[in-house]
Formats: structure tokens, C-alpha cells, sequence
């Protein structure tokens, strides 16, 4: 809830109608459900996780980094770019992506814990260690 107060209170409001995105009546939960289905596939949070890594990736080493043939990634990376997930830069005739911000990562990254936390048997998960050791 606190996160909740915090965004939205950054947020313009409008005589009739409340700017949040986290309101359950938002606009915007459709169009998270679609960024939920289209990063419901492991080869694109595979090429997600591979380009959190990196700057910037051309479709051939994305290729080589998720195991699949650069015609296959090249398919969803159209994808993710048609969802402003991914943008590209040209360099000649290579093509180099890259994340369009950070919040495809971050969701990623949370499904990743989640994942995590389902598997861990009542242990506590390996990225919680890694929380531990920075404090």
C-alpha cells in the first residue's frame, strides 16, 4: 500500500478522475495483461535476461545467448519492439538491441524471485542471500 500512496502521489490529478496507473479501474490494466502474455514465453525472457546483461545485443549473439536460430529470435524481437520493450540502432547492415527501459527487466526479474520462491521447499531463496550479503 505504501508503494501505492507514493506513485500516486506523484501523479497529476484530474478534477473528475484519478491519474493512476495501480488503481484497479486504470486503463492501463489491459495493456499490462498484454505485456504479462507477451513476456509469457521462455524465449523472450530469455532474450530479456540476455540484453539486462548487456547495452546492447545484435540478433546473432542474442541468438547464440538463448539457444535458438537468429530467424526465431528475429521473430520475437519484432515482438518485443511492436510492445516498445526492445528499440534497435543500425550500425551498416547489423541491427543491435537493446531495452527499451527498465521495467521489462524488472518484471523479469520478479517472475525469476517468484520462481524461485515456488521451487525453494520452505529454504529461503538464493536471491534473498544476495540481500543479505549487501546489507
Amino acid at each position: 500500500m505504501r508503494t501505492y500512496v507514493r506513485v500516486c502521489n506523484n501523479l497529476r490529478m484530474d478534477a473528475d478522475k484519478q491519474i493512476c496507473g495501480l488503481d484497479p479501474d486504470s486503463q492501463y490494466v489491459e495493456l499490462a495483461v498484454e505485456v504479462f502474455g507477451l513476456l509469457a514465453d521462455a524465449t523472450r525472457v530469455r532474450i530479456v535476461l540476455a540484453l539486462r546483461r548487456s547495452d546492447e545485443l545484435s540478433v546473432n549473439h542474442l541468438a547464440e545467448s538463448v539457444g535458438k536460430s537468429p530467424a526465431a529470435v528475429s521473430q520475437h524481437l519484432a515482438k518485443l519492439r511492436m510492445a516498445r520493450i526492445v528499440s534497435t540502432r543500425q550500425e551498416g547492415q547489423r541491427v543491435f538491441y537493446r531495452l527499451e527501459n527498465e521495467h521489462a527487466s524488472q518484471l523479469v526479474s520478479d517472475a525469476i524471485f517468484q520462481a524461485e520462491h515456488s521451487v525453494a521447499n520452505g529454504q529461503v531463496p538464493a536471491h534473498h542471500h544476495e540481500e543479505r550479503a549487501e546489507a
